[in-house]
């Protein structure tokens, strides 16, 4: 099965194929350019370097959220673009699961953390054992101080990903604490191939017109529209 899947969700772009879980092709660009300037250019690239026509492939993926509400909105709107009309298995997974798996091979906690702003960050709380992964709490936006107290309660090694690592101080009431190192630190297009697949396999079957974003909180404009509203 070839799985095409991307992540534009953060200020990485990630684009990755993959035939069933062997990687074919990944590219992840960091360098300051919008997504709008990088993914399609980047999927035709991992496309023609690989020989791989859009038609050959059988399962579209694509980081769903939370995360960047631009970003977000651009990887489902490509992904969904890409597989409309084909009748082929269109799947959003949570940009948190598939940091997550990122560090597959680390038996612990992992906690991955995106910058939400407005003194949060999108956070879930996994546990790995032997390279599976149990979620132990829905995606959610909460502050800092909430989940180092949560965080603390955990007697393991505790593992930080994603662009709101930065965000956590090293505290000796967590001494389990550690980053991930860089090339596991952000957003990967396989993992988010990996999860997809996983869900597929699951019996998970939506289609384009049925992935949808997912986002934990009202995009600033709408926030600020809904103020100005209640001030008049």
């Amino acid at each position: 099965m070839k799985i095409l899947a991307l992540d534009s969700t953060a200020t990485t772009a990630s684009v990755a194929l993959c035939d069933d879980s062997n990687l074919v092709a990944l590219v992840t660009l960091n360098n300051g350019l919008t997504h709008a300037e990088t993914l399609l250019p980047t999927v035709d690239m991992v496309l023609k370097s690989t020989g791989t026509d859009i038609g050959g492939v059988d399962l579209f993926a694509c980081s769903a959220g939370p995360g960047s509400f631009t970003g977000v909105r651009i990887g489902a709107a490509t992904i969904k673009g890409l597989a409309y009309g084909r009748g082929r298995v269109s799947i959003g997974v949570s940009t948190l699961h598939a940091l997550a798996y990122n560090l597959i091979c680390c038996d612990g906690i992992i906690s991955p953390v995106m910058n939400a702003r407005r003194g949060q960050v999108y956070n879930a709380i996994f546990e790995c054992r032997a390279g599976q992964l149990t979620r132990l709490c829905p995606d959610r936006a909460i502050t800092i101080p909430e989940l180092l107290a949560e965080l603390s309660k955990y007697d393991d090694k505790i593992y930080i990903c994603g662009d709101g690592y930065d965000l956590i101080e090293p505290s000796p009431e967590i001494p389990g604490l550690r980053i991930a190192p860089g090339h596991l630190l952000w957003q990967n297009a396989y993992s988010v191939a990996m999860c997809a697949l996983e869900l597929y396999q699951g019996g998970l079957r939506t289609t384009d017109t049925e992935l949808v974003p997912t986002y934990l909180r009202m995009p600033q404009a709408e926030r600020e529209r809904l103020e100005k509203l209640s001030r008049q």
